[in-house]
């Protein structure tokens, strides 16, 4: 039985497993080819587990810096859709529970809402 996020760890192991995953795909791993994960993996356990447990360690601009990305390297509709498609397994096969759930769905809306605002900024 799988138990639900609960601590920092837990979304580490979310962040960590989740960018294993990108790294092997043909569809984001090219965008991610750049990433210096050493100093990328802090920002992204600060930022969900800021996103989940509201600890106020987050500080940065993430529509900015993916608007940035989008600039040099475009951003599709299936990019997003394969980020999404793999956070939420990932977390499926993780973890099950409320924070589970709600780390899933605060995803969904970033997802929605970079999206609009990256591809509208072009007007795509």
């Amino acid at each position: 039985m799988l138990t639900d996020i609960l601590h920092r760890e837990d979304i580490k192991n979310v962040v960590n497993t989740f960018y294993d995953a990108v790294k092997d795909d043909p569809i984001l791993r090219a965008h991610f080819e750049h990433v210096q994960w050493e100093s990328h993996l802090p920002v992204m356990y600060d930022f969900w587990e800021n996103v989940i447990f509201y600890t106020g360690n987050f500080s940065g601009n993430p529509m900015a810096k993916h608007q940035s990305l989008h600039h040099h390297m475009p951003i599709s509709p299936d990019h997003f859709k394969k980020w999404l498609q793999l956070f939420t397994n990932t977390i499926d096969t993780l973890y099950s529970g409320t924070n589970a759930d709600l780390l899933k769905e605060r995803a969904k809306s970033i997802a929605i809402i970079m999206q609009m605002k990256i591809l509208n900024e072009k007007g795509i």
